[in-house]
């Protein structure tokens, strides 16, 4: 491999040289441990320390990187100090995640590096976040996110460069082709001639690269990072390369050909650069031994820090109060003045105030610029906060929720508007695997909310109608909220704007501009966790939320029954307290939700009522809610399907028992 027209000065070789050589020789100690069973697991990077180190050396410290689990040399290069690594991949106190995660599943801030999640190509569209926070904030700063050659298949691989390419956003994508996405070759994984080709239909410049030339990898990162600093746009880098050693050591490499594995033994950069280092005297014998020396010296070292630390202990009450981020105590209350609105109106109003009060928040959402969204709630916000704080998206849920994440690491704040609730699936990945997961996982905030527009009784059928609430309270560290007021449809937004948890902020359609009532004017909160007593009474306890909060009003007054009627607000964290008194109360309880029924949050609600409760029973606890189908078309149909169709006769059923 000839080095020679490279620009790169023999200063800064010398340091790429060394720079590759200790994620190498602590690769090699770690498949020791590994056998000694000190370690669990290990993705090895060996023969392709050269695109991890050659990138990473091309930034600038503050610049962040989002690698995967190939990529040491990132951590090495970015300064991570190798005792906390070492305790990270063995689970002792020091690491990052406490035990809760292993080998590059984190991240730190502190050094510019963020780590992958399991589910490929989910951190590319994280890197689309913190490159738009440098655009917001009109940094100078690039952004660089690995992928695998495997990952570019995934859909967040497109949705995440479609995203980046339609906002202009300073991010570096660097593609590791190194021939196998586990046994799969590259033949059965793409049918392109190169990846980087993919480029092309995004509108963005690219390029395919020697990954193994230290040099080149340097050079070109260089080159474009410096450019993309003055001019930000997006550019994927292929980085041509091969992997020597199984997708994880348990696997192997049988099933790739021995000639394939001695042609690249034979391009290994390591052995590449020192053997030009040596050529052109710019490095001795001697020196290379010496460097050995020392970076087997640093290891040892940084080992014996490791493993003086402790094994992580911990207990089920600290396990718990890590799943969300602490939340401040600053519940503010309504002023006394107040107006006649609708629902929709205290949505609109709770977004506005929390755009004037908090000028690092950013709205995303298909339509909800210019033309106000589709139920016309930001309507006028563009006019008053400008394009780059209300954002249209493309049709790229999945990657506009990664890059809201991706913003919350930079410290901005976030709305994700779901255009209509049942969308959500396209960007359930992101939701309940890297929201939901972060702050557990290494301490850092999530701080997105995403608005979820729901529910039936309005005729449009199986796509548009669906409240789907309960897919999101089976998952530990998001928060999950559902007003039934013109009042707390406001006052739930701002505390979940002023959260820095995710929060799943679900609104119901039919309520927009149905729903009228009292609407403070000042800027407060609905305390997320609290339930609300909207009628009391003595016979029965009705337990819902959302539009059941309506039907449950209606019954009770046109039949004249006497009942607490319970409004959740919030469904995940529980408002236990609230159901236990009013269970202990009127001692007959019936649940109602329009969610199906099976699978829904009133089970959980019977399940802990009948287990803690019991005792304060004078009938069986009663379930009132959807049928379990899709919810139809047809106004016949639909009325059929929803629970306040059984509403009564379940009611009545419960009484005379």
């Amino acid at each position: 491999m000839d080095y020679t027209a490279y620009k790169t000065s023999k200063t800064k070789q010398l340091e790429l040289y060394e720079a590759m050589l200790l994620p190498r020789m602590i690769e090699e100690k770690m498949l020791l441990l590994l056998r000694q069973g000190k370690i669990t697991k290990w993705f090895s990077g060996i023969g392709q320390e050269a695109i991890a180190v050659g990138a990473t050396m091309a930034l600038e410290q503050a610049e962040i990187v989002f690698p995967m689990h190939r990529n040491l040399g990132v951590f090495t290069t970015k300064g991570i100090p190798l005792h906390r690594l070492f305790c990270q991949w063995q689970g002792r106190e020091g690491g990052f995640t406490k035990g809760r995660d292993r080998s590059f599943h984190f991240g730190s801030l502190e050094h510019s590096v963020v780590g992958m999640i399991s589910h490929l190509g989910a951190q590319l569209s994280l890197a689309d976040g913190v490159a738009l926070a440098h655009r917001l904030e009109e940094e100078q700063a690039v952004t660089l996110a690995f992928t695998g050659e495997g990952g570019t298949s995934e859909g967040e691989f497109h949705e995440a460069l479609n995203v980046a390419s339609v906002w202009n956003l300073p991010v570096i994508f660097l593609i590791e082709n190194n021939g196998y996405g586990l046994s799969t070759p590259v033949s059965e994984q793409y049918a392109a001639a190169q990846l980087a080709d993919r480029g092309i239909g995004y509108g963005m410049e690219s390029l395919t690269i020697d990954g193994n030339n230290i040099l080149e990898v340097y050079e070109t990162v260089d080159r474009l990072a410096t450019s993309i600093r003055q001019t930000p746009r997006p550019v994927l880098i292929e980085c041509m390369t091969f992997r020597m050693r199984g997708h994880e050591e348990a696997s192997g490499v049988k099933y790739v050909p021995e000639e394939l594995m001695a042609a690249w033994a034979e391009k290994d950069p390591i052995e590449q650069l020192e053997a030009h280092l040596l050529q052109h005297d710019i490095l001795s014998q001697a020196d290379i031994e010496e460097t050995k020396e020392k970076i087997k010296t640093h290891i040892q070292a940084e080992l014996a820090l490791a493993y003086e630390a402790e094994p992580i202990q911990s207990s089920i009450s600290q396990e718990l109060q890590d799943v969300y981020a602490p939340t401040a105590a600053h519940n503010i209350r309504p002023e006394a003045t107040q107006r006649e609105a609708r629902f929709i109106d205290g949505i609109s109003e709770g977004l506005d105030q929390a755009m004037a009060k908090h000028d690092r928040l950013v709205l995303m959402g298909q339509d909800i610029a210019d033309y106000g969204g589709v139920f016309k709630i930001t309507d006028g916000f563009t006019e008053k906060y400008g394009k780059a704080r209300v954002r249209n998206t493309p049709i790229c849920e999945s990657a506009i929720i990664g890059a809201a994440l991706g913003l919350s690491l930079k410290g901005y704040k976030a709305m994700v508007e779901m255009q209509f609730s049942d969308f959500v699936t396209c960007g359930f990945n992101q939701i309940v695997n890297n929201l939901a997961k972060l702050h557990y996982r290494w301490g850092e905030n999530a701080d997105v909310v995403i608005r979820m527009p729901c529910g039936g009784s309005v005729n449009a059928g199986p796509f548009h109608s669906q409240t789907n609430e309960a897919w999101f309270t089976h998952v530990p560290g998001l928060k999950v909220v559902y007003p039934s007021t013109v009042e707390d449809a406001k006052g739930l937004l701002l505390a979940a704007i002023d959260d820095p948890n995710p929060v799943l902020f679900f609104e119901h359609k039919a309520l927009y501009r149905s729903m009228t009532g009292s609407l403070p004017e000042s800027y407060y909160h609905t305390e997320i966790g609290k339930a609300r007593l909207a009628r009391e009474g003595t016979d029965v306890s009705i337990i819902t939320y959302g539009l059941g909060v309506i039907w449950a009003e209606q019954l009770v007054a046109e039949e004249q029954i006497s009942a607490d009627i319970l409004d959740l607000r919030t469904l995940s964290p529980l408002d236990y307290e609230a159901i236990d008194q009013t269970v202990r109360k009127t001692n007959k309880v019936l649940i109602l939700h329009e969610d199906n029924l099976f699978g829904g949050i009133g089970g959980e609600i019977s399940a802990y009522i009948n287990e803690h409760l019991f005792e304060s029973l004078d009938g069986p606890v009663t379930r009132v809610a959807s049928i379990d189908s899709p919810i139809p078309f047809s106004a016949t149909l639909e009325s059929s399907y929803l629970a306040i169709d059984r509403l009564k006769d379940k009611l009545s059923s419960l009484l005379a028992y």
